[in-house]
């Protein structure tokens, strides 16, 4: 069985623990193996990564996205907090292995953008977005709240919509960069599944085209003079349903 304490044994990799802690941590693995091997794994994938991963000097298009971030960060710091029940299946779901599994995803991601297609893209932001904090910057499931909110922050109006009815509802919103330019995220949930729906101005193929990569399912299609990328770790059937349901409504 996987021992209760497994979830300090990052902290205690990260340097986030106090002298006191690191030390009742350092000595609990000494008899715990689940410990001793979770550490050893973070260890060992540490050591790969300094080794392996790629490094590229960041691009302009980049800062602008970094700069352009900390805006939104500032204003998202006077959003209504969500009630607890919103988001308190995804703290509950949280666990060691998949925060080992999303370190290495954006670890395999974090190259130069303009060596990307956009779809390794949109794969590499949902990836980012999984991490806490970076999900949403307006939190509600109201789309009279939602859509008002990216006025004045993007050059363009993404439709919004809730599907609530149909089992997707919508959890908020944020501000992206793919593709060399600011676009719309919409996140919208299904069961403990989470969808992206990133949006901006284009004109390109009105019909879904599916696509898979690194485990996610994704749809993109166009429409009204939109370009349109869902993504989730949702089967690719249910991504589906999500689209069809997301282009039928009103």
């Amino acid at each position: 069985m996987e021992c209760e304490n497994i979830l300090l044994v990052q902290a205690e990799f990260d340097g986030e623990l106090d002298a006191a802690e690191a030390l009742r941590a350092a000595q609990h693995r000494q008899t715990c193996a689940a410990c001793r091997d979770a550490y050893a794994q973070l260890s060992a994938t540490h050591a790969l990564l300094r080794e392996s991963a790629p490094r590229h000097q960041a691009p302009e298009s980049l800062r602008r996205a970094i700069r352009a971030g900390l805006n939104v960060t500032r204003d998202a710091a006077t959003a209504t907090p969500p009630p607890r029940t919103l988001r308190r299946w995804w703290r509950d779901s949280a666990s060691f292995g998949l925060g080992a599994a999303l370190a290495a995803s954006i670890a395999l991601f974090a190259i130069n953008p303009a060596q990307q297609s956009i779809l390794d893209q949109v794969v590499a932001s949902h990836v980012r977005a999984l991490q806490p904090g970076h999900l949403e910057d307006v939190i509600s499931t109201d789309q009279h709240t939602v859509k008002p909110w990216f006025d004045g922050r993007i050059d363009f109006a993404p439709p919004v919509k809730d599907l609530a009815a149909k089992q997707f509802p919508l959890l908020g919103g944020r501000l992206d960069y793919l593709n060399d330019r600011p676009v719309a995220a919409l996140i919208y949930g299904s069961d403990k599944h989470l969808i992206n729906l990133y949006v901006w101005p284009g004109s390109g193929e009105p019909l879904p085209k599916t696509a898979a990569r690194n485990g996610y399912n994704t749809v993109h299609w166009s429409e009204n003079g939109m370009d349109f990328w869902a993504v989730s770790d949702l089967e690719a059937a249910k991504l589906n349903a999500f689209v069809r349901d997301w282009r039928a409504a009103g």
